[in-house]
C-alpha cells in the first residue's frame, strides 16, 4: 500500500459507492474484524479537516464496533468485488464471518484498529471526531417514507481521514 492525498481519486470513490457500494471495515473491541456495505457516504472537509461520514444503523452490526472503539475502515473495492459488496450487505457479523466466508485479506491499518481490506484499491483510514443521528421531524418526508419506513434512523459518524491509501 502507498499512502495517497486524500483527494486523489476521490471521484472513482464516489462512483463506487455509488455502482456497488462500499466495503467499511471495523473491529470490536475484542479485536474481531467485521466489514458491511455502505452506499450512503460523504467524503470531504469539515473543520478544516478531511473527513468521511458514514451512515450506519443503531441495528446493524458494524454500529457496535464504532460505538466501541471510535474508529473505521472504509474500503473501495475493485470492480471485480461487485459479489462481495453484495454478500457483505446482506449478511450479519452477528452470524457470520464475512473476512472468512468471502476470502477477504483482513491487513493491519497504519492509524487505527480497524483492518483495511487487501482486495480493495484505496482505504481511508477514519477515526470518529463526530456522531449525530438523524433526526424524524427534521428530514424530509420524501425520504423518511422511502429510507425509514420501519424507523431504524441511522447515526452519522464523522471521522477524520488519518491517512489514506491505495494499492500501487
Amino acid at each position: 500500500m502507498k499512502e495517497i492525498e486524500f483527494t486523489r481519486d476521490v471521484d472513482h470513490t464516489l462512483a463506487a459507492m455509488q455502482e456497488h457500494g462500499l466495503l467499511l471495515s471495523s473491529a470490536g473491541a475484542d479485536g474481531r474484524p467485521n466489514v458491511m456495505a455502505v452506499g450512503w457516504g460523504c467524503p470531504g472537509v469539515i473543520w478544516g479537516r478531511p473527513v468521511f461520514v458514514v451512515l450506519v444503523r443503531p441495528s446493524r452490526f458494524t454500529f457496535g464496533n464504532i460505538e466501541a472503539t471510535g474508529e473505521f475502515v472504509v474500503n473501495v473495492p475493485g470492480d471485480d468485488m461487485h459479489e462481495t459488496c453484495m454478500y457483505c450487505g446482506t449478511k450479519s457479523g452477528r452470524d457470520v464471518d464475512k473476512f472468512a466466508e468471502r476470502g477477504l485479506e483482513a491487513v493491519a491499518a497504519e492509524t487505527v484498529g480497524a483492518p483495511l481490506i487487501g482486495q480493495c484499491v484505496r482505504h481511508y483510514e477514519c477515526r470518529v471526531v463526530h456522531r449525530n443521528d438523524v433526526v424524524d421531524a427534521a428530514i424530509d418526508a420524501e425520504i423518511r417514507s422511502q429510507a425509514y419506513a420501519k424507523g431504524d434512523f441511522h447515526r452519522l459518524y464523522y471521522g477524520q481521514v488519518l491517512r489514506t491509501a491505495a494499492r500501487e
